[in-house]
């Protein structure tokens, strides 16, 4: 089930042109997510992918998959640091943050929308969606644009194209392994 959820929702960051994405996953009753994240953790992270559960309530669980480089390179980008000591981050540590990040989770029903950051939104987008709450963007594709419109609709092309090249040849027979870049 997990393979079918990576190829629909995290083919730009199998193919290394992202360095996140984020799913809902349901599982079935006797089926032991934290076994399958871990099978799928041990073929991946050769790869330079991992999977991690960020929420799970039930059988469902919110899973992010990430390149802990590409992440790190973000978390390092200029007024990332201080964005992120606003809602309570010590630093830009990826596992430090991440391990915030999931406590945030934790605690709250609220959808921490600093998440942005950790799935390679620009800085502005994220700031101006957390202003504007929600509203008042001028387009809206894998996340809600404020600032540079022209790059952010580039950059959905990119993805939805990864996306269908990614599904034709899942389809075709290749697997998320063959599918992933190795980084």
């Amino acid at each position: 089930m997990i393979e079918k959820y990576l190829i629909e929702h995290c083919s730009p960051t199998l193919a290394s042109v992202k360095s996140a994405n984020l799913f809902n996953a349901s599982f079935e009753v006797g089926e032991d997510m934290d076994r399958q994240l871990a099978v799928w953790n041990s073929a991946m992270n050769p790869k330079g992918v991992k999977l991690l559960a960020l929420r799970k309530r039930g059988r469902r669980a919110l899973i992010y998959v990430y390149r802990e480089k590409q992440l790190q390179r973000n978390l390092n980008k200029p007024g990332v640091a201080d964005f992120l000591r606003k809602f309570g981050y010590a630093d830009t540590d990826a596992d430090n943050c991440l391990a915030y990040l999931c406590s945030r989770f934790a605690v709250s029903e609220e959808f921490p929308h600093e998440i942005g950051i950790f799935l390679d939104y620009p800085l502005g987008d994220v700031i101006g969606f957390i202003e504007n709450e929600g509203k008042n963007y001028k387009c809206a594709g894998c996340w809600k644009v404020y600032c540079n419109e022209c790059d952010a609709l580039e950059q959905f092309r990119k993805y939805r194209k990864c996306r269908e090249i990614y599904l034709n040849l899942w389809k075709k027979g290749r697997s998320v392994l063959q599918l992933t870049v190795a980084a």
